[in-house]
């Protein structure tokens, strides 16, 4: 089996200018956009002396007695002020709420998307309908991946927190446990790969599977496992590919910003405003992710055949 990188980026490329360019509709990007948006969601002096020098260790002294000692002092004035500290719990249960509602929001909105992508339509209700049943059961799957992601980054920062807290307290040389250190930034960046490919793989591969076969998530999941692990390798240079395609986006982006004079700059953080002019973008990747997953055999097969045929040509 021969898996390309290359071919399928044309082939997205020449999907997204034919559905948004071909001809021009300002409707028409107005209304993918808007799906675009919704799936898009959770997806920004001179020299002093000695005596200066004694000051600024006095300064970083001070500054880590209060960093190891936040959890003491954050608990007291938070007694000291029960109304604030009443708000604040208030509004974390409030951000938490919001994160829920736009989590399913965004679950829905990704099989919009793909909808409008694949049949190259301008649909919004239709979508939202037919794949309720698939959006509600990845809102479900993306809500306890995401509290365990959290748990675990929490868990595993109040770890460290703790480990340089004693070592502060007991006065222990930082040089003395450079071992452990590196061990721990391996551990968090290990953690951070691990989860930004699950993050990946259930957004480019597990709903177009989903999609296709009408099978909710866990199902898409078992259905990927059978092309992963035989072809891990492929994988795990499409999620390099992404990468580099997100930075050359990313500079893209900062050229364009800086050639419209900022104006780009601000088109493009205003939310759904700038889900239809980056539209070209997010079109060409939602094609992209499917036109890869299609070379591994027709179980993987989500564009109808006449538009394979309109894009060749």
């Amino acid at each position: 089996m021969n898996i390309d990188y290359i071919a399928p980026f044309s082939n997205a490329w020449n999907r997204m200018k034919k559905a948004l360019f071909q001809p021009f509709d300002l409707g028409k990007w107005f209304v993918v956009g808007f799906t675009a948006f919704l799936a898009g969601l959770l997806d920004g002096g001179g020299g002093g002396g000695g005596n200066g020098s004694s000051y600024r260790n006095q300064v970083h002294s001070d500054d880590l007695y209060n960093f190891f000692h936040f959890p003491n002092i954050a608990r007291e004035w938070l007694i000291d002020h029960p109304v604030i500290a009443t708000l604040i719990v208030f509004g974390i249960v409030f951000l938490f709420v919001i994160g829920i509602v736009l989590t399913w929001l965004s679950s829905r909105g990704k099989f919009m998307f793909l909808h409008n992508v694949v049949y190259d339509k301008a649909e919004v209700s239709a979508p939202w309908k037919q794949f309720s049943r698939e959006g509600n059961s990845l809102f479900l799957w993306r809500l306890v991946f995401g509290l365990l992601t959290f748990g675990l980054f929490v868990v595993s920062i109040i770890y460290a927190y703790l480990y340089f807290q004693e070592m502060y307290i007991n006065d222990v040389p930082f040089a003395s446990q450079w071992g452990n250190i590196i061990g721990m930034i391996f551990y968090f960046l290990a953690l951070m790969i691990l989860v930004g490919y699950i993050s990946l793989f259930l957004s480019d591969f597990i709903v177009p599977i989903m999609f296709k076969h009408r099978i909710k998530t866990n199902a898409a999941w078992r259905k990927f496992m059978e092309i992963l692990w035989p072809k891990f390798g492929y994988f795990l240079l499409y999620g390099l590919f992404i990468f580099i395609l997100g930075i050359a986006v990313v500079i893209a982006v900062i050229i364009f910003g800086f050639v419209t004079c900022c104006i780009g700059f601000l088109l493009l953080i205003i939310p759904y405003i700038g889900s239809v002019v980056f539209l070209p973008v997010s079109y060409t990747f939602r094609a992209y992710s499917v036109e890869f997953l299609e070379q591994f055999g027709s179980d993987y097969k989500i564009f109808p055949e006449q538009n394979d045929e309109l894009v060749e040509a």
